[in-house]
């Protein structure tokens, strides 16, 4: 163990002795750290006319001193630049002078240090050239030269040449180089082009084996592509119209050539001093007017890169011989109205004369025209004159010729015309006209009359003809129409029997479709929710119909005078709120244009019974003996029925009543009471009451008074009257019947 004096001592001692340490260290470390170094070690390789920078460095000396040479001792060829630790040696641009062996000598003080580095150099700046001794012409030998150029050394150089990945041949140039120098190498090899290289490449591969190669590739490619012609062969010639012509006539030569590329066309004449003379570089050759002296031999050449191919054609040119021609002849065929031209034409004469004339010498009825060569007969417009044979009579010198034409005539201006004799019902006969106006000859006209596809009437016209007129035609046919046929097509077709017709149809026609209607049937009405019912209730009433076209609905009303009040023209006829005014018959009808239909509904509107009148005539209180009338009356409803009834604590007794009345002769004290009236129907019922007082008479029955027999001769007479007032009255104010109810007699 350490004393506290002994540890206060210590670090200074330490520190003395690390000190003196690390002073010995560095003294050695500088003896021993004078190190060089050379960049790029050893070797490298430099393609001629680049830059490349040699540096020397050192280290564990400052600042050291450098030196530069050749190992043989020869012009370094390069700039040195000195800069503290480093040394670099440049050559700029590199050539042949450079390759040598560089050594860098550095010295420290009494110590020196070297360095080698070996720079060897190269030329390979461009890619191949391909050169082809001539254009590639098929199944021709042909020489492809690939040429290498400014290549060193080229002792170390490989050339592949290729067609695609075909190798067609391969060199490596290993003689030995006399002198250091660029040169240009070259691989040559023949081959015989076929129809399979088209489309093919050359591609020519140079190498240059030169290891850590660094900044340019060992390799470089050139491709081009191969261009296959092939010469001009099966060169042909055809002529139009042909190759022996008419004075003044035309022709047109075409020439066609096979070749790759496409041969180009050259058109020339041979001379009769043995030149030629070049006429055109197109395929087609047009020569208009020809001449005797443009008779000869004509080549056609078909020409590119690598051949030319000739064909000759001989064209004859003969004199124009005189000949007249007539148009549009020898016949032509006119409308009657229209305008027709006749042309007498000559060739083979400059100065021709002519004349018209017709066969039977009759008038022209036309208007000459003479111009040249060309003579013209215009007929405008033509008519029933101008059917003859015209005759043109052509002079050339000596020289005549006669051209015959004939002008027949016809007219057939418009379609036929399809009318029906009335609307097409189904199940009614209907006929149907096909009409043709103003046609000539009539005796040539044949009339179809055709359903469809299917054909249901013809007519041929055949009776002979008085005389040269325009005429109507027509066929008619009757026939019943059904459903089926709706959407069927009449077709009128008329045919004019005249051959060769130039300028119009031979047949016209007309079509028509055809819409059958359908009347009106199966008429039904639909009364929701009855056609009996209370009143203050609504009612629809639903009318259909079937027909065709679909019929239109018309509602009404049938008046007490038998009239129909129009309504509605809707299908649905709704009324709200009924009253029994509403009652009566309705009427719907189903109507199109082929007919009517109707259907009739009775609608009954039921009112309760209502305003009961119950009275007592000549009194509700009477005296034993008289003659009383109890009258029961209703309002203004029909069908209802009334019931007179005697209220009695054993039983009601129903009172055979007429008319709603019941007369009781010689009242008794039993006849008192109450006496009720029953008015009802299907509807409901109404109840009236009223109580008779029959008061007593004395006891004397030979007691006759006077005015008892007045009063009982005056109502023998009143009471009945005032009962066929009643009667009357309510038969005039009721619309409707009483159905009166048997009753039985009463019991007095």
């Amino acid at each position: 163990m350490f004393s506290s004096q002994q540890k206060l001592k210590m670090p200074r001692k330490m520190v003395v002795i690390f000190g003196a340490s690390n002073v010995l260290w560095m003294v050695f470390a500088v003896s021993q750290a004078f190190k060089m170094e050379i960049f790029p070690e050893h070797r490298v390789i430099a393609q001629i006319g680049d830059v490349i920078s040699l540096t020397c460095s050192t280290t564990g000396c400052e600042p050291p001193s450098f030196s530069w040479r050749t190992q043989i001792d020869s012009p370094l060829n390069g700039k040195v630049r000195n800069e503290g630790n480093s040394s670099t040696l440049t050559m700029d641009p590199v050539s042949f002078n450079n390759e040598h062996a560089y050594v860098c000598t550095a010295t420290c003080g009494s110590k020196k240090l070297e360095k080698g580095i070996q720079v060897e150099i190269y030329s390979f700046p461009k890619d191949p050239e391909i050169h082809l001794s001539g254009p590639l012409e098929l199944g021709k030998p042909v020489t492809v030269t690939c040429m290498v150029p400014d290549v060193y050394p080229f002792d170390r150089l490989e050339v592949n040449l290729m067609k695609d990945n075909e190798l067609l041949k391969n060199k490596e140039f290993l003689e030995p180089m006399e002198r250091k120098s660029l040169e240009t190498k070259s691989l040559a090899a023949t081959f015989i082009p076929t129809n399979e290289d088209i489309g093919k490449a050359l591609v020519c591969q140079a190498k240059l084996n030169i290891d850590e190669f660094d900044f340019e590739p060992k390799e470089r490619e050139t491709t081009k592509k191969l261009q296959v012609y092939i010469s001009p062969k099966n060169t042909v010639i055809s002529a139009s119209p042909s190759t022996k012509l008419q004075e003044g006539g035309s022709v047109t030569m075409t020439c066609s050539s096979e070749g790759l590329p496409a041969p180009q066309i050259f058109w020339s004449k041979k001379l009769d001093n043995g030149n030629v003379q070049l006429l055109s570089g197109n395929a087609t050759l047009t020569l208009i007017a020809m001449r005797i002296e443009d008779s000869g031999i004509y080549v056609c050449e078909g020409v590119n890169q690598v051949g030319k191919d000739g064909k000759e054609v001989e064209l004859i040119v003969q004199e124009k011989p005189f000949i007249v021609e007539i148009s549009p002849g020898p016949q032509v065929i006119a409308q009657i109205g229209d305008s027709v031209v006749l042309t007498c034409g000559v060739t083979g004469c400059e100065s021709p004369s002519f004349s018209w004339r017709t066969q039977i010498d009759s008038p022209l009825s036309g208007q000459v025209k003479t111009e040249g060569s060309k003579s013209t007969l215009t007929l405008s417009p033509v008519s029933f004159e101008n059917e003859h044979s015209y005759l043109c009579t052509a002079t050339c010198g000596r020289k005549k010729l006669e051209k015959r034409i004939s002008v027949d005539l016809y007219s057939f201006p418009r379609d036929p015309e399809i009318e029906m004799s009335g609307l097409l019902v189904s199940g009614n006969p209907v006929t149907v006209s096909c009409e043709v106006p103003n046609v000539y000859p009539s005796d040539r006209l044949e009339i179809e009359l055709f359903k469809g596809e299917s054909i249901i009437e013809s007519k041929t016209f055949l009776e002979d003809m008085d005389k040269k007129s325009l005429e109507t035609k027509s066929l008619d046919m009757t026939f019943i129409p059904t459903t089926e046929d709706t959407g069927k097509v009449l077709v009128c077709l008329a045919q004019l029997h005249i051959g060769e017709m130039e300028f119009e149809p031979k047949q016209r026609q007309s079509t028509q479709m055809l819409h059958v209607n359908v009347a009106p049937r199966d008429t039904t009405i639909l009364v929701s929710p009855s056609s009996i019912l209370e009143e203050g209730s609504s009612v629809n009433m639903t009318c259909s119909s079937n027909g065709l076209p679909a019929p239109k609905i018309l509602w009404s009303r049938q008046l007490n005078n038998g009239d129909l009040q129009p309504l509605s023209e809707n299908s649905t006829l709704a009324l709200t709120s009924t009253k029994m005014d509403d009652s009566g018959i309705y009427v719907c009808e189903g109507i199109n244009q082929a007919g009517i239909s109707r259907k009739e509904v009775e609608l009954i509107i039921q009112v309760a019974p209502k305003d009961i009148q119950l009275i007592a005539f000549p009194s509700e209180s009477v005296k034993e003996g008289d003659t009383v009338i109890i009258s029961c009356t209703c309002g203004n409803v029909p069908k209802t029925w009334i019931i007179l009834k005697k209220k009695a604590e054993t039983g009601d007794t129903v009172l055979k009543s007429r008319d709603g009345a019941y007369t009781i002769h010689k009242v008794q004290l039993e006849d008192a009471g109450v006496y009720e009236c029953e008015s009802k129907n299907e509807v409901g019922l109404q109840l009236r009451s009223l109580t008779l007082d029959v008061k007593g008479r004395e006891n004397n029955k030979d007691y006759f008074s006077p005015e008892l027999l007045v009063l009982y001769c005056a109502s023998s007479l009143i009471i009945p009257a005032i009962g066929m007032i009643i009667y009357f009255a309510r038969r005039a104010n009721m619309k409707g019947s009483y159905s009166l109810v048997e009753a039985q007699k009463s019991k007095v």
